[in-house]
């Protein structure tokens, strides 16, 4: 089948449900640390999150729409464009309960990581924490904020990309001068509710041609 979005929407027929999501797939989860001016910390996974650059290395994260029930934007949006900084913390399927219970819409007064009892580990280069139990973590520096096109809600749609200024990498996923994926197990986004983990029997290599 064939369909244009842009006059039929993302769930035309037979589709029940919006049909996108579980097109581009997998997707890195950006579980994003940050804090507000007050020293309140902000912890929210997105599924539109990816690696940008690797050389200077960028990310981005996208806080779409607003808080449930106002016009407001998202606090993980609010704090990285007010203090300029945010970190990347990398789910784990051990990770997974704790990445959804920071997935609630809570007040921007209430501390998400302690909420969903992670435990905050300080970073080098930027104020908001990291994930203690999060085996790599990425320190990034806010660059800009991309505004894209109202969704046909009329809700925001925002791209956040930040410069990577410090990386936490857990010793013991560190095997014979590499990252073992293997131990990482990474989680990743699916379509609708669905989420995948990296298995050790799942990962491959392919040299690359000449």
């Amino acid at each position: 089948m064939f369909f244009d979005p842009r006059s039929e929407g993302m769930k035309p027929e037979p589709f029940a449900h919006s049909v996108y999501n579980a097109i581009v797939v997998p997707r890195p989860i950006g579980w994003i640390s940050t804090m507000d001016i007050g020293g309140v910390v902000n912890l929210a996974p997105f599924s539109f999150f990816n690696a940008l650059t690797g050389d200077p290395p960028c990310v981005m994260y996208c806080p779409n729409g607003f808080k449930p029930g106002t016009k407001e934007v998202k606090d993980s949006l609010t704090n990285a464009e007010t203090t300029g900084e945010f970190v990347f913390n990398l789910c784990t399927y051990d990770l997974k309960d704790e990445m959804n219970a920071t997935a609630a819409h809570e007040p921007a007064s209430i501390d998400e990581m302690a909420a969903a009892g992670l435990e905050a580990a300080p970073c080098e280069n930027v104020a908001p924490p990291r994930v203690a139990a999060a085996p790599i973590a990425l320190e990034c520096k806010y660059m800009e904020t991309v505004r894209l096109p109202l969704s046909s809600r009329g809700s925001p749609n925002h791209v956040v990309i930040g410069q990577v200024v410090g990386i936490h990498v857990a010793d013991d996923v560190i095997v014979d001068g590499i990252i073992d994926i293997a131990k990482l197990r990474p989680l990743a986004r699916l379509g609708y509710l669905d989420f995948a983990v990296i298995e050790p029997s799942s990962i491959f290599a392919m040299p690359r041609p000449d």
